[in-house]
């Protein structure tokens, strides 16, 4: 196992005051890394709320302990988030990266995005009792309610990924394509599949686009 997994990163900023923080308060005085996985992937699910409306790529608001000063974030954030708590905790983690359709996208963000595809769905891997063990912290409780799909359990041992089926078992969630794996976020990669796949959001601003507010103005914006 590689070492950089435990490692903190620019963007899996895990020596962090704020991470560092953050992980003691959330494991307390726990040992077992199974343990400390579980409360720090709840943590980060249900402490966060999914907010895919308000994305800034900046370098400075990609990081993990920027995150933490906030009460939502994106799969790319969250996945990060937990990323580096993991290895605040003494975990080796890394970032996976997959595109998804989605067939219950909700009517605001498929206007925004022109399509139900969403390119750069972030996941986080934990290195758990000698084996990689995916986790995906994106949907809070709160949200798979109100979509009506069954929030994502993660009990250290075993891959927790997107639901495939909502309650009704209609169909949620599909991977598409597989990026790999990565030991921080690879910006310039992500960056570059957005302006790929929606090009339309870089429109009003071409040269220097890194922030994203879905709503009235639905354009990346500096």
């Amino acid at each position: 196992m590689n070492e950089i997994y435990l490692k903190s990163a620019e963007f899996v900023d895990s020596d962090s005051e704020g991470v560092k923080l953050f992980t003691q308060k959330i494991i307390g005085t726990t040992t077992d890394p199974v343990e400390k996985a579980v409360k720090l992937y709840y943590a980060v699910r249900d402490g966060f709320s999914y907010n895919p409306y308000d994305i800034d790529l900046s370098p400075e608001a990609m990081k993990a302990s920027s995150m933490l000063t906030r009460d939502h974030g994106y799969c790319v954030e969250k996945a990060c988030v937990l990323a580096a708590c993991a290895r605040a905790a003494g975990i080796p983690s890394r970032l996976g990266f997959a595109r998804v359709r989605n067939h219950i996208a909700t009517e605001k963000l498929e206007e925004i995005l022109k399509t139900n595809v969403m390119v750069f769905h972030g996941y986080t891997e934990l290195f758990l009792d000698g084996k990689w063990v995916k986790s995906t912290p994106a949907f809070n409780k709160s949200l798979c309610e109100k979509l009506n799909v069954e929030p994502l359990e993660f009990n250290g041992k075993e891959d927790s990924i997107f639901q495939s089926y909502s309650k009704e078992g209609n169909q949620f969630m599909e991977y598409l394509f597989d990026y790999g794996n990565f030991d921080d976020v690879p910006r310039e990669l992500f960056i570059s599949e957005i302006k790929v796949h929606y090009p339309h959001l870089f429109e009003n601003h071409p040269k220097s686009s890194t922030h994203w507010r879905g709503g009235g103005d639905a354009g990346l914006t500096p």
